[in-house]
């Protein structure tokens, strides 16, 4: 008998996103350049026509860029379907949420999920950056069939993607999940266990939240401490422009996560990242954050 862990797993050629934001359309784009069938969701038709005039907007870009044709560009078009039903995904081989991070709205899409979507061996993966994948998994009756797959922004650039497992996911899971990452989308992957935080947030967080303390102290300036990390340590952005890059929500919820878990002080959100959170202030996406992005 072949060993379904360490045999060649299927290709995954019919894709589902949760999500349509800056994550859920950069996974959309790589998805659908790669050929995949993709379904789309957003919860409203406003959210999901905003969430298709993003993508056409970076698909303009590429071909202004010289990095895609017309034709390719067509294609790749005619590849996305939007909708908000999510009984849309019934029929789909793999399922990437891409919501917000907020453990209880991802908890509910992943039971949902559960009970639409058709094939046994589906896979319900979560862009989540920190929250515990055991956590989505007993939402389900199938923990064995969900992974964490974090991508990074933005999507169609950066070429890392996390893989994460828990105590349930099983070796089959993991094998379709790393082919279809490394073959079908050529993103680099690296594995973690779960624990909030993963490998790359738990490293960059608490750099991050120490230049918010940084700067809350009146140490010194936002443009001095980026500068100082991008001229002296050849970073190619600095810690407060990352920070409005992924968005102050996303970097707070991050934080709060690894502080519940480990109990941390250094990954408890300073006082000026809250602050700014409750204001709306939350970087690129709203036009402010540490920097003003409105001109």
């Amino acid at each position: 008998m072949t060993d379904t862990a360490t045999s060649a797993p299927p290709s995954i050629e019919r894709v589902g996103v949760i999500g349509c934001g800056q994550m859920g359309a950069g996974i959309a784009e790589v998805c659908a350049r790669a050929g995949m069938d993709v379904v789309v969701h957003e919860v409203d038709a406003a959210s999901a026509e905003r969430g298709r005039t993003r993508l056409l907007g970076s698909f303009d870009k590429a071909v202004a860029r010289n990095k895609m044709t017309e034709e390719e560009r067509e294609t790749t078009v005619s590849n996305l379907t939007f909708t908000t039903d999510l009984a849309d995904m019934a029929d789909r081989r793999m399922v990437i949420e891409a919501i917000i991070e907020d453990e209880a709205m991802k908890t509910d899409v992943f039971t949902r999920l559960d009970g639409i979507v058709t094939a046994d061996d589906a896979i319900l993966a979560s862009n989540t950056s920190s929250i515990p994948i055991m956590k989505l998994g007993i939402a389900t009756q199938r923990p064995e069939n969900v992974v964490g797959i974090h991508f990074f922004n933005p999507v169609p650039v950066l070429k890392l993607v996390e893989l994460v497992t828990s105590l349930m996911t099983s070796k089959e899971t993991v094998a379709r999940s790393e082919r279809f990452a490394e073959d079908a989308l050529s993103k680099v992957v690296i594995r973690s266990k779960d624990r909030a935080g993963f490998v790359v947030n738990a490293l960059l967080i608490p750099y991050i939240l120490s230049a918010i303390r940084m700067m809350e102290s009146g140490f010194a300036t936002a443009e001095d401490i980026d500068n100082g990390m991008v001229e002296g340590c050849n970073h190619p952005m600095g810690p407060l422009a990352l920070a409005d890059l992924i968005g102050l929500d996303t970097t707070a919820a991050v934080a709060e996560s690894m502080y519940s878990e480990f109990k941390e002080p250094l990954y408890a959100s300073p006082a000026m990242l809250s602050r700014m959170v409750e204001a709306g202030l939350l970087g690129r996406k709203t036009g402010r954050g540490f920097y003003d992005y409105s001109h």
